[in-house]
């Protein structure tokens, strides 16, 4: 009899080899003024393109707001302006794909953008929609309370009453400083987890975990350049909502084109 020996067999569990994190690069000042330079760039390339997300942006905002009007919720029109915002990284999906192929100089179209778009759905970028959602859902809670505990004397029936019961009463201010410290830490949050996160969704097959913590590495490895970007974000935005929303037609485009040219200059490419 003949016995079988056992050669070189492989495991009988292998283990997946697992793709490493993204590296994440220095970012400067300069980096900002060059990326800056680009998405105005991109703007230009294509403005009817580009300012088309901004006016979808706008018209959602004005209708957003209107809706709060009918309803009679006066109190949300302040942290619906204010929030709002935060959700623009996620609406700026097309405009990072419109940059990404501009500087690889590819052509496409409406369909080619738009189709894009629709294809996230099946990607991980609808659970960084859920954590954009949730972040703004919880803004909106915690104003709430703030307003019930530290406003409670207080009664206003239109818009005008509102604001002269927050800007000019002592409960208002406390209310305003409470509600200021607690909106700034949840739009730092929120921004550490996506100003990278978005567009490296759209641009590599990356799990979403990887991208916001990939996000977080950039933003607490570079945090004055990161968080100075962070700030010309915030007041660039909140001016452009003065205009009736309408601002944003220009700055929504521009930022973010803007943000995926960071985006490549934060994160090198991947290897292989």
């Amino acid at each position: 009899m003949t016995s079988k020996t056992a050669g070189s067999t492989p495991p009988d569990n292998p283990t997946p080899q697992q793709r490493a994190m993204p590296k994440v690069g220095k970012v400067t000042a300069g980096d900002i003024t060059a990326s800056l330079k680009a998405g105005f760039s991109d703007f230009l390339a294509r403005p009817v393109m580009s300012g088309f997300f901004g006016l979808f942006y706008a018209v959602f905002g004005l209708l957003f707001v209107w809706c709060l009007v009918w309803l009679g919720w006066i109190w949300m029109i302040i942290p619906a302006a204010v929030g709002f915002p935060l959700v623009a990284p996620f609406a700026a999906a097309g405009l990072y794909e419109m940059s990404r192929r501009l500087q690889k100089a590819e052509r496409f179209g409406w369909s080619d953008i738009l189709t894009v778009m629709a294809n996230q759905r099946k990607r991980e970028m609808g659970w960084m929609a859920f954590v954009t959602l949730f972040i703004f859902w919880v803004w909106f809670y915690q104003f709430r309370t703030v307003l019930v505990i530290v406003l409670q004397d207080s009664s206003f029936s239109d818009l005008d009453g509102f604001l002269n019961t927050v800007f000019f009463t002592s409960e208002g201010w406390t209310f305003l400083a409470i509600g200021t410290c607690v909106g700034a830490f949840l739009s730092a949050v929120l921004f550490s987890v996506t100003v990278v996160a978005m567009p490296m969704l759209l641009d590599r097959e990356i799990d979403f975990i990887s991208a916001m913590l990939t996000s977080i590495r950039v933003v607490t490895e570079n945090p004055v350049v990161m968080l100075t970007w962070a700030a010309i974000i915030a007041v660039t935005m909140l001016l452009s909502l003065v205009p009736a929303f309408l601002g944003l037609i220009f700055t929504l485009p521009i930022l973010g084109h803007t943000t995926w040219h960071l985006y490549q200059r934060a994160v090198p490419p991947a290897e292989g």
